[in-house]
């Protein structure tokens, strides 16, 4: 069963079968979805209809206003994930992948070589697949950092780079650049800051022609009426979006603190996740799982644990007594 937790967050129904469901509520900390969702309003939409293109570049039009590029830019996909996929088929050459890293990221290319931060230099003219924040660390590379990586890229290879969590941390994107640069694709997510992961909705961020490509592969209708709507007006709700970026940044310093009380050390940059290094981190999770506390552990290393940003102060003072008392 071990490797139904170490595989992907959000297992509850694992969970409950596994460690016992006696009517206490689940904590499910282990994913890096925001606990906190935008408030999805009465949409109107008509299900018996396909989706209209005006209403997806509609869609694409406002994400692009909060990626803050042109809306030509930008094309909307079922879920970032299948984004990935599709455009790892278009890539070819030589390709590396930065470790730690999201399963996707070795799998889209297929014959991509992983290296971890201190060897990036063997990636010079070569496609490099990297996340900015990362996953499951929460590690940060500045716009300087990632500029300079664009540019070590060489005449033929490409930076494709996963952007799923820079909504909590909008001044570290790629984005500006994409129309500057065709070397450069991003991924970005609507599903974990907006907290509607079911939703799913991701984008695209690259020139023209690499998007009429793609959008020629994705084919008519990528999205359901719903998605459409929904993303649409989450990406408007401007006031929702800005409030959410300072309340998750306090959260996410109150959790980092609340863990060191109880001599833990939380690493990471991303507010919706923390990473903590323990000598046993399964018996751990274990230990919090028999609590009914869902947590993220890893296979290929045993010290690793991620721990979701929990949705409230009661949940928070619920995961610090399960830590401290076990």
């Amino acid at each position: 069963m071990i490797d139904r937790w170490t595989w992907h967050g959000g297992g509850l129904a694992a969970a409950r079968a596994t460690f016992g469901d006696d009517g206490a509520p689940w904590l499910d900390l282990s994913t890096g979805i925001n606990p906190n969702p935008w408030p999805v309003p009465p949409l109107t939409f008509d299900w018996s209809r396909l989706p209209d293109e005006a209403d997806l570049r509609a869609l694409e039009a406002a994400a692009a206003d909060h990626f803050g590029v042109a809306a030509h830019h930008v094309c909307a996909v079922p879920g970032s994930e299948i984004g990935l996929r599709l455009m790892g088929q278009f890539v070819s050459g030589p390709a590396f992948h930065l470790m730690p890293a999201y399963r996707t990221h070795a799998e889209m290319l297929g014959r991509s070589m992983p290296l971890i931060l201190t060897e990036l230099a063997r990636a010079d003219g070569a496609t490099l697949i990297l996340a900015n924040p990362n996953n499951p660390d929460g590690r940060v590379l500045d716009r300087d950092t990632m500029r300079d990586l664009l540019d070590r890229r060489g005449s033929s290879g490409r930076l494709l780079l996963d952007e799923a969590f820079a909504d909590a941390s909008p001044d570290i994107s790629l984005a500006s650049e994409v129309g500057r640069d065709d070397r450069l694709i991003l991924f970005r997510s609507f599903g974990k800051y907006f907290g509607l992961a079911g939703v799913r909705l991701g984008f695209v961020l690259a020139t023209p022609p690499v998007l009429a490509r793609l959008r020629e592969t994705l084919g008519a209708w990528p999205l359901s009426a719903a998605a459409i709507a929904i993303g649409t007006a989450a990406y408007r709700d401007r006031e929702w979006i800005d409030v959410t970026r300072d309340q998750l940044a306090r959260r996410a310093a109150e959790l980092d603190a609340r863990l060191q009380a109880v001599g833990l050390t939380a690493t990471g940059s991303c507010p919706l996740f923390c990473l903590l290094h323990v000598a046993d981190a399964y018996a751990l999770f274990e230990r919090l799982a028999r609590r009914h506390i869902l947590t993220r552990p890893f296979a290929d290393n045993p010290s690793w644990l991620r721990i979701g940003l929990p949705p409230d102060r009661q949940a928070l003072d619920r995961l610090m007594e399960a830590l401290a008392n076990g």
